[in-house]
Order: C-alpha cells, then sequence, then structure tokens
C-alpha cells in the first residue's frame, strides 16, 4: 500500500509542475504561428502612448517634449480640486490682444546696458539648449531643415522652461518686499500685491503648457538646476539693486513677447504646427481666462499669454524708472478725475517700454 500510495501521487506532483512550468515559458517566449497567435494583444502601454502623445517615445534618450493629443489633454485634466483663480485675470478682448507688438527700451544708463546685456547673454544660452533662432523678416524659411527649425516639441520645450524662469522674479521679490515691509513696520504701498500677481501669472502659463505637453527628464533637469541658480542669484541682486533687477526682467518679457509672436506666425502656416492648430484648450486655461471657454483654440491661448507678457514687460520697466523705497505702485489704484491716462491692468492704455515717472500721479 505504501508503495502504491507514493506511485499515485508523483504523477500529480510532476503534473503540476511541469504545468507551473509551461505557464511561465509560455508568458516569456514569443507566441507561435497560429492562426491565432499573429494577432498581439494590446498592452497598457501601446494603449497608452497612441492615445495620449501624438508620438511614440522613441528611445529614453529622446529629449524632445511629447505633444498630448487632444484624447490625452482631456484625460489629463486635473479639474477635480480646481479652486477659482487667487488672482483673477483682468479682461483682454481679442483685438486688443492682437495689437500687441514687439518692442524694445533702449538702454540709458549703466545699469540699463547692464540688465540688458545680462538677458542677452542668458537668451543665447537658452536659444542653443532650446534649438532656437529668429529667421530673418525676409528669410522666414531661413532655417528649415535645420537643428533651429521648430517642431511642436521644440515649441513646447521653450515655453515650459521660459514659465518656469519667468516666474521666479516676481516671487523672489514680492517675498523680500514683504519681509522689509514687516521688519520696518510699514505699508509696502501695494507693490508686494502686483509682483505676487505676476508671479502667479507666470505660473498658470506653465500649469497650462504641462496640459499640452510632457517635458523630458532633460527638460525637467535643466529645469531644476536653473531655478536653484537663478532664485538665489536673483534674490542677492534684488537686495542690492531692484532698480536694475526690474529692468532685467523687463527686458526678459521682450524677449518672451518675441518668442510668442514668432510662435503666433508660425500658427497661421497651414500644416505647420497641425496638432496645435486643431488643438483645444485645456480645462484650467478656460477657467482662468475670462474670455476663453473649452473650445477655444491654441491660437487663442497663445494670444492672451503673448499679452500677459506684454503687461508684464511694461509693469517691469515702469518699476525700474520709480524710486524703489518711496513711490507707490501706480498699477495697483486707478485715481479718478485726472485728465492724463495712468498706468492700469488692461491693454488699450498701455506704454511698452514703460511709463516715465514724470508722467504718471504718484
Amino acid at each position: 500500500m505504501l508503495s502504491t500510495t507514493v506511485y499515485k501521487q508523483l504523477p500529480v506532483v510532476s503534473t503540476t509542475t511541469c504545468y507551473q512550468f509551461v505557464r511561465l515559458s509560455s508568458t516569456l517566449a514569443a507566441p507561435q504561428n497560429t492562426p491565432l497567435s499573429h494577432i498581439p494583444k494590446p498592452s497598457k502601454e501601446d494603449h497608452h502612448q497612441d492615445a495620449t502623445f501624438v508620438e511614440p517615445k522613441k528611445s529614453p534618450f529622446d529629449v524632445s517634449t511629447r505633444i498630448y493629443t487632444q484624447q490625452g489633454i482631456d484625460g489629463n485634466d486635473d479639474a477635480r480640486y480646481l479652486t477659482k483663480p487667487t488672482y483673477p485675470h483682468p479682461v483682454f478682448p481679442t483685438e486688443e490682444c492682437e495689437s500687441v507688438t514687439v518692442t524694445h527700451r533702449e538702454p540709458r544708463t549703466f545699469g540699463d546696458k547692464l540688465s540688458y546685456n545680462g538677458i542677452h547673454i542668458v537668451r543665447k544660452l537658452f536659444d542653443f539648449v532650446t534649438g532656437y533662432a529668429d529667421p530673418s523678416p525676409a528669410n522666414p524659411k531661413q532655417y528649415v531643415g535645420t537643428r533651429y527649425e521648430m517642431t511642436e516639441g521644440k515649441w513646447m520645450t521653450r515655453c515650459i522652461f521660459l514659465e518656469s524662469v519667468a516666474g521666479v522674479p516676481g516671487s523672489v521679490a514680492g517675498f523680500i518686499r514683504h519681509l522689509h515691509s514687516l521688519r520696518m513696520l510699514k505699508r509696502d504701498r501695494a507693490w508686494i500685491e502686483t509682483l505676487h500677481d505676476e508671479a502667479y501669472n507666470e505660473r498658470m502659463h506653465l500649469l497650462t503648457f504641462i496640459k499640452i505637453g510632457k517635458p523630458s527628464w532633460f527638460t525637467r533637469s535643466i529645469i531644476y538646476m536653473g531655478q536653484g541658480v537663478f532664485t538665489n542669484v536673483f534674490f542677492f541682486l534684488y537686495l542690492l539693486n531692484p532698480r536694475y533687477c526690474h529692468r532685467f526682467v523687463g527686458y526678459l518679457e521682450e524677449e518672451a513677447v518675441r518668442t510668442y509672436t514668432h510662435l503666433l506666425e508660425e500658427l497661421k502656416e497651414p500644416g505647420k504646427l497641425p496638432n496645435f492648430q486643431k488643438m483645444k484648450i485645456p480645462t484650467v486655461a478656460a477657467q482662468y481666462w475670462p474670455e476663453l471657454h473649452e473650445e477655444s483654440s491654441f491660437r487663442d491661448l497663445i494670444l492672451r499669454i503673448r499679452a500677459d507678457e506684454a503687461k508684464h514687460r511694461e509693469v517691469n520697466h515702469t518699476f525700474a524708472n520709480l524710486k524703489q523705497k518711496s513711490d507707490r505702485n501706480p498699477f495697483a489704484l486707478k485715481v479718478e478725475g485726472l485728465e492724463e491716462p495712468q498706468p492700469n491692468h488692461g491693454l488699450k492704455v498701455m506704454t511698452p517700454t514703460g511709463w516715465e515717472r514724470k508722467d504718471m500721479q504718484l
């Protein structure tokens, strides 16, 4: 009886072991050439790539920003706990957004020249990293077929990196002025609110762009390092001379307006940026800009972002013209009864190169 029992159990054990081994090996091995095996079962990863991104990821070393499809943008919307904007955005009509132009304030003092040359160096490095160059107005197709030809992925990389840097100055300057107000036990004359509003606005640009494209590990690494260096340098420079820091930011915003103007020009070319041209904006953008809605186009969005940058250009050039410790913020309060136009939150009455101190009621 003992030998019989052992004999009957051995096939059961070996059969189970063989069955498990067959299951394991079939999972690792390639499918056989049978009528059913030539139809591969779609994996979650393949479906995610095809449905979410315009193009599949080429390799782990691909450093371009991947653009979401419309389905990916809709699925990427995180509107569950989306709160109302802390700083409501003013109304920017389309015709006023269209009127924004590229302008430049000529440096007048040594500090202006230092600020302009500083932003010029930063711009050259930024262009090199993002593979960007402004084509000649006489030859708009100058860089077609070269590393400087802009694609949707390169445009989104540039926009994301630009907004990650542009959100730093307002936050740092507002923080320093906040501490100064606490330390000196006096009001700041409304500079803090406008600076925080600017930083908040730039962050909303960034939050909108990351709903449209997914930056690569390379872009994220540059943002990490760039923010650490730029924030600390700007902090100490603002302590030394806030006037020149505002002039620096004014020139930075000039470059931002130039970049977005170039993007708008390429959006006019049929087939140049096809996914951008047929894209609908994310929910976060529709809830922040009062003129936009979920059916608004990517071009409508860029028009508003460029208008924001133009306003920041005006604000910072104006701040650089003021007495930093005694003058009030002219953008924070509308003084009634004045005949001459004054700084305001809109686009209709705007001085792109900054309001001169003698022209303002301070």
